[in-house]
């Protein structure tokens, strides 16, 4: 099997040591990649006791599984470790080269343990990691630390933090040849508590696959790409599309999601970035799509090397804010990508202080903003942020922990899930999101699967994909009856398998061209196995129960899968003007959830499914 090598690098940190084994091709059926490389390894290393930001914390870097192959959106990886933000499964993916690019080097993950007692970076060539010193990039943004990386690499990729990773700002991100980001859950923040600046490997070149002919017939039944507006319109305007598309909809989460229509929508969204400030455009390994944008200048003379804001940022520092400063937010967003900061958690923290303002808990002399609206206030204290410097440093602990310093109320103004800030969509008008946001090992994330809107036409090509899954009928976004909750859970497994292969939602169905029914035959092209989407199915529903078994052993329980109190309030505009959801229905529709996945009804999967799915031995650890 000349695709899949096997190889997992252990790097022992404390001792300076590195040690590697040979992983098996049933281990590779079994897991996949990502977080399947990932889990097995975590439940055993990692305590409840464990403190994520001390040495006893383990941190992987994995490969996609298909990480590598001339083939679109199969590039994206993963970081994972025990999230300093909230305590439990910590793991976040990006696309970019850096996947592609460990991949070629024959590695499949790298497991970080212990922690350097001095700066380092690490060098992944040859099958091998060397330790290599970092002082002299300590303590730089994370361009001028790529800059020096090339310097003595040469032409690399390479996976970064900057000063919020390493001033342990519990929401600080990886940074992905700057463009890219493992944004969520605090994996900079772990990396920087390992004294770990970067990983650098050679820029990749694509991998031959096992079956070439099929790997043609699988690059032309995508061909027709530019035909489908979900993906066309991405490489138009990438995700900034968004901001207009919801707004439209009433479900554009604003004034900390007080309402869900912002009057300055159309001056920060996709038509207008492209029309006013958009210098270029990039994509990821072997894509065609390029849906990553490339801004610059402006008033605040907005720096294009660290590309452009995705609409989640044109979100969190726009219109959860309240700010319709375009040049604003595109200078924040360059900002969290110099520094090494979430943009989602970070624009939600502020949004939660501007509302405190506004309510009277903290005055604007203490609080360094001017409540909603205030650009230049966000734009100083998310430099405060990454610094930990007065008012930030209480702001980069992130809203939940703030929130329980500050007292006086202030936690009813804190949108989270498991202590993870909520995206920048509104599921009480499209209610299938809610279950992503409650069920997500992760804590709040939109990308657990396709959202409800997508599944309206009984025609389009999202239905053909989920017909595929054996649901035939056409979504209502704003039910929660037992066909939702069927239809979700199916979605959850299909999108879960993307989270082992390192596949992008952007090119595979249901969201994209590629037909979900046809993923098992790429996985054919690449490694030879004669598989189905069956099989991959219960790879994702695998890595779904491990990641709870995970949550289990954090002390995360069934009292953690709630929504904030906000979402019971009704929605008071816009297309589904009213809609919320109630406390009592969500109970019902959580047990039904339980039901469904095999678990018992305090959210433990019974030992019947852990059996069935071939990882009963996993409860032990």
């Amino acid at each position: 099997m000349s695709f899949w090598k096997g190889k997992r690098i252990w790097v022992d940190l404390t001792r300076g040591e590195t040690t590697s084994e040979t992983l098996s091709e049933s281990y590779a059926r079994k897991w996949g990649g990502m977080r399947g490389l990932a889990l097995p390894v975590m439940l055993e290393k990692i305590n409840r006791d464990t403190d994520p930001l001390g040495p006893e914390n383990v941190m992987i870097v994995a490969s996609g599984l298909l990480n590598g192959l001339g083939f679109p959106g199969v590039c994206r990886y993963g970081v994972y470790a025990k999230s300093p933000l909230t305590g439990g499964f910590g793991g976040s993916d990006a696309g970019g080269y850096f996947g592609p690019g460990i991949r070629k080097q024959g590695v499949e993950a790298i497991v970080t343990t212990g922690s350097s007692d001095k700066p380092v970076y690490l060098w992944i060539e040859n099958g091998r990691v060397a330790i290599y010193d970092a002082s002299n990039i300590w303590n730089l943004e994370t361009g001028p630390t790529l800059e020096k990386l090339k310097e003595k690499h040469g032409n690399i990729t390479a996976i970064l933090i900057g000063p919020a990773g390493e001033n342990l700002v519990r929401y600080a991100c990886i940074l992905n040849d700057l463009h890219h980001a493992n944004g969520r859950t605090g994996m900079g923040a772990v990396m920087g508590s390992k004294k770990i600046k970067a990983f650098v490997t050679p820029y990749p070149k694509a991998i031959d696959a096992t079956e070439t002919e099929l790997l043609r017939e699988m690059q032309k039944a995508f061909s027709g790409w530019k035909d489908e507006p979900l993906s066309w319109n991405l490489h138009l305007f990438g995700t900034s599309v968004g901001v207009e598309a919801n707004n439209k909809d009433g479900l554009l989460p604003t004034r900390n999601f007080k309402r869900s229509s912002f009057e300055g929508a159309s001056r920060i969204g996709g038509k207008t970035m492209t029309e006013t400030m958009l210098q270029g455009q990039f994509g990821c390994f072997a894509c065609p799509i390029r849906c990553k944008r490339i801004v610059g200048g402006g008033k605040y003379d907005t720096d294009p090397a660290y590309g452009g804001p995705e609409y989640e940022t044109l979100g969190a520092l726009g219109s959860v804010c309240c700010i319709d400063d375009l040049h604003a937010i595109t200078k924040g967003h360059e900002i969290c990508n110099r520094h090494g900061i979430d943009t989602i958690s970070a624009g939600m923290t502020i949004a939660w202080l501007m509302e405190c303002v506004e309510e009277g808990v903290i005055t604007k002399e203490e609080s360094g903003i001017n409540g909603f609206g205030d650009a230049e206030g966000m734009l100083d204290l998310l430099d405060k942020i990454a610094s930990r410097q007065g008012i930030g440093d209480l702001l980069a602990e992130g809203s939940v922990r703030a929130a329980q310093k500050l007292g006086k109320g202030s936690n009813n103004f804190t949108l989270a899930v498991k202590g993870q800030e909520l995206p920048m969509h509104d599921p009480r008008g499209k209610k299938g999101v809610a279950l992503g946001y409650a069920f997500s090992p992760t804590g709040a994330d939109h990308m657990q699967f396709a959202h409800d809107p997508l599944f309206v036409y009984p025609e389009g090509l999202p239905m053909q994909n989920l017909k595929s899954l054996g649901v035939l009928d056409p979504m209502n976004p704003l039910s929660l009856n037992a066909d939702k909750v069927r239809a979700v859970i199916y979605l959850w497994f299909s999108w879960a398998v993307l989270n082992h292969l390192g596949g992008c939602y952007f090119v595979f169905g249901p969201r994209s061209y590629f037909p979900v029914f046809k993923m098992h035959y790429l996985v054919k092209s690449a490694l030879g196995w004669e598989t189905s989407l069956w099989e991959l199915m219960k790879m994702g529903e695998r890595g779904l129960n491990a990641a709870r078994l995970f949550n289990l052993k954090m002390g995360l329980e069934a009292t953690d899968d709630v929504l904030p109190k906000r979402l019971s309030e009704p929605l008071s505009e816009g297309a589904f003007k009213g809609s919320s959801i109630s406390e009592n229905e969500f109970s019902i529709v959580k047990s039904l959830h339980y039901g469904m996945m095999g678990w018992d009804q305090t959210g433990i999967p019974r030992k019947e499914k852990l059996m069935e799915l071939g990882i009963s031995e996993l409860k032990n650890l």
